[in-house]
Formats: structure tokens, C-alpha cells, sequence
């Protein structure tokens, strides 16, 4: 399969770096081109942007704020600071990309969306949407995390959303979206889809970034107006890497800026799977993307694994891996039971419940407080609160 998105100057569009692309089948070319077109055309109107902006304001509840961290602050020694994505309608970042999406669609003409998700917090995301727009809605999820996931299988369902369980391969987020792009080649006329995450094909980790870059423009005017300065690190767990991208790329300009994003490790264990692409992964094509991915030595995608489930997929988005090869951003790593713990600390000190993904990026900053100087400024971007994963977590917690 050969990248197919050239410019008439022979130069490549949607790449970051060397990473991105469109790499897809030739039946995937006319929607996606019909997408970025529709994102040049509506996206800068007068229409879509108010109306965007009403929906996040007055519907999602934003800005979202900044919250102090005062008890652990004090255990840690340096201050913490967290962005509340939590506290958005639905429960976190997600929204603000459904919500984008599903207006562009509604605008463009469409009458079904489309979405994969993981944790289920971008399904629901895609579903309230499309509840609020209405259009019909369909979300593909692994048959793993349907399992795990329960409550937010529960709510799209109450949405009017129909929830296919994905029973191939890992049946995680990896054949969630296999399912979703098959789906979109042969209803392409009448469907959108929503991507999830700032990954995929041209112009996905566009668009997806473009969306969510609303939390880290909102955090660092917050922090520039309480504090009178930028923070010293910007903390986000990465999986495919929205709720990161949204958060860091504001902050990419100012070098004073320490910008760290956080994989899943998986158990840690010799042998065992991880979702660290950026890390332990090779150079490769999935999704329509050519990113970091973990593939054994023949090319082969290797199953990936996290005790998260948004953050169980073998890649990662372009834009990522480009901030990594050029060393603006820090790629960490955090495994099961160090987020396990952070999930159970931040609840138990600040009152607070974190999802599984954001305990990750809460992880690595507990596990690295010895090198951070003390009275440092630490903001971590609480991507999602925890509800969705109480059942997972007390299986391996015991309270």
C-alpha cells in the first residue's frame, strides 16, 4: 500500500516529521479528501466556530479549571496542579473532539457517525452528540473492552447508539477501528466518522488536535494569570494521544516548558505486553498512519496491554513521535501497578478519582518526585474522572 497523498509539488501533506501520511486503500481516498475539504470550508466560518464554541461553554461546561493540589503538594514537595477534563459533560476530554466532529457532519450534510472507542469515554462522547445533533450513531468496540467497560456500554446504549462488539484479533482499540474503517468504505455517502484520537489517516491527527487544543490553550492562561508564570512541567498520558496532543501542543513554543507525555508499560513483566509504541515500538503503517508501533520482527503487530483501557493500542499519533525525534517532549513510561496506586493516592489525598488513563500521567510524576526540584510547578492534565473504571481497578485494589 503506497501513501497516496501528494501535493502537485510532489511534497507530502499531513506529515509530521517523516511520521503520518494517508497510507489507506484507494476506496478511502474520496471521504477522507471530502473531509479535509469540509474542515477548510466550515471550520474557519463564522457559523461552525460560534456555534462550537456555545456547545463548549453552555453544553460541556468549559473552561474547565485548574485545580490545586494542596495535600500532596505538601508530600511531594513541589506544587501540583491538575486540568480538570474530568469535570466536562460525559466525563472527559472526548467531548470536545464528538462534539467538533459530529457539528461538522451535521453541516456537512450527514446523517450517521460513526466512532471506535476504548474506554468507551469517546463512544459516549460520539453518542451524546449525536443524541444532541440527531444522528443515527453506531460505535465499534473490542469485545475485551466491552467487557471491562460496562458502564459506559450501559450509556450509549441509553443514548440511542448501537454498540458493536468487535470479536477479531485483540479485540481491543486496534480492531475497533479495523471494524470502523471497514464500515466507513461502504457507507460513505450518508456516514462521517468520528475519530477518536490524533492518529489515523490525514487529516485525523489534524483535525483531532485542532479540537482538543482548547485544554492546553485554556491551561496556559490559567496558569499564566494564577500564578503569574508558566508551570515548570506539563504532565499527559498517551495512548493513541488526544488528550496529550490537546495539552502539550499549546506549550510546545515555550522551551521553559518541560513537556512530558506518559505510555502504559503494561505489567512490567519480561515478555509481557505494553502499549509503549513511542518507546519499545519500530516504524511502521497501521491505521493509515506510518508512526512508532509495537511489531515483532517481521512486521507484525504485536498485541499491546494495559490495565487502561484508552490506553491499549500498539501505536501511537504522528505528531507524537515527531515531538519525540525532535526532543521536545519526554516519552515516559508508567506500568499497571504504579497507576493502580496513583488512581488510590490522588482519590485518598484530595477527594478526587481519576480515570486509569490520567493515573498514568499521575504515575510517572509520583515515580520521578525525586528529580524534580523542589518548589517546582507541576500541571497534570486529568484527562477523565474515574467512575468508568471503579469495577476494573477493585479487582486488583483492595480497600
Amino acid at each position: 500500500m503506497q501513501d497516496t497523498e501528494k501535493t502537485e509539488k510532489g511534497t507530502r501533506r499531513g506529515y509530521y516529521g517523516e511520521y503520518g501520511g494517508r497510507y489507506v486503500p484507494e476506496a478511502l481516498i474520496p471521504p477522507l479528501t471530502e473531509l479535509e475539504e469540509a474542515m477548510e470550508r466550515i471550520m474557519p466560518s463564522r457559523e461552525y466556530r460560534e456555534r462550537l464554541h456555545d456547545l463548549l461553554v453552555n453544553y460541556c461546561g468549559r473552561p474547565t479549571p485548574v485545580t490545586h493540589c494542596g495535600n500532596l503538594s505538601r508530600e511531594l514537595g513541589f506544587e501540583l496542579y491538575l486540568k480538570r477534563e474530568d469535570l466536562l459533560h460525559t466525563g472527559a476530554h472526548k467531548i470536545n473532539n464528538a462534539l467538533g466532529q459530529a457539528l461538522l457532519a451535521k453541516m456537512m450534510g450527514k446523517t450517521h457517525v460513526i466512532a471506535e472507542t476504548g474506554a468507551g469515554q469517546h463512544g459516549v462522547a460520539t453518542a451524546t452528540a449525536a443524541a444532541l445533533f440527531g444522528l443515527k450513531c453506531t460505535v465499534f468496540m473490542g469485545a475485551k473492552d466491552v467487557e471491562r467497560q460496562q458502564p459506559n456500554v450501559q450509556r450509549m446504549k441509553l443514548l440511542g447508539t448501537q454498540v458493536v462488539a468487535v470479536e477479531n484479533g485483540s479485540c481491543t482499540l486496534k480492531d475497533a477501528i479495523n471494524a470502523a474503517l471497514r464500515y466507513w468504505t461502504s457507507h460513505q455517502g450518508d456516514t462521517l466518522y468520528v475519530f477518536g484520537t490524533a492518529a489515523g489517516p490525514h487529516p485525523f491527527p489534524l483535525l483531532v488536535r485542532e479540537l482538543q487544543k482548547v485544554i492546553g490553550t485554556e491551561a496556559r492562561a490559567q496558569m499564566q494569570e494564577r500564578l503569574g508564570r508558566l508551570p515548570d512541567y506539563v504532565v499527559a498520558c498517551v495512548g493513541g494521544g488526544s488528550n496529550a496532543i490537546g495539552m502539550l501542543y499549546p506549550f510546545v513554543d515555550a522551551e521553559q516548558v518541560k513537556l512530558v507525555g506518559v505510555e502504559a508499560g503494561g505489567t512490567g513483566e519480561p515478555g509481557c505486553a505494553n502499549s509503549a509504541a513511542i518507546n519499545l515500538g519500530r516504524p511502521g503503517v497501521l491505521h493509515g498512519e506510518y508512526t512508532m508501533l509495537l511489531q515483532d520482527a517481521d512486521g507484525q503487530i504485536e498485541e499491546s496491554s494495559s490495565v487502561s483501557a484508552g490506553l491499549d493500542y500498539p501505536g501511537v499519533g504522528p505528531e507524537h513521535v515527531y515531538l519525540h525525534s525532535i526532543g521536545r517532549v519526554h516519552y515516559g513510561i508508567a506500568y499497571d501497578a504504579e497507576a493502580l496506586a496513583a488512581f488510590r493516592r490522588l482519590a485518598a489525598a484530595e477527594g478526587i478519582i481519576p480515570a486509569l488513563e490520567s493515573s498514568h500521567a499521575l504515575a510517572w510524576v509520583f515515580s520521578h518526585a525525586a528529580e524534580i526540584p523542589a518548589g517546582s510547578t507541576v500541571l497534570v492534565n486529568l484527562s477523565g474522572r474515574g467512575d468508568k473504571d471503579l469495577a476494573h481497578a477493585l479487582q486488583y485494589i483492595k480497600l
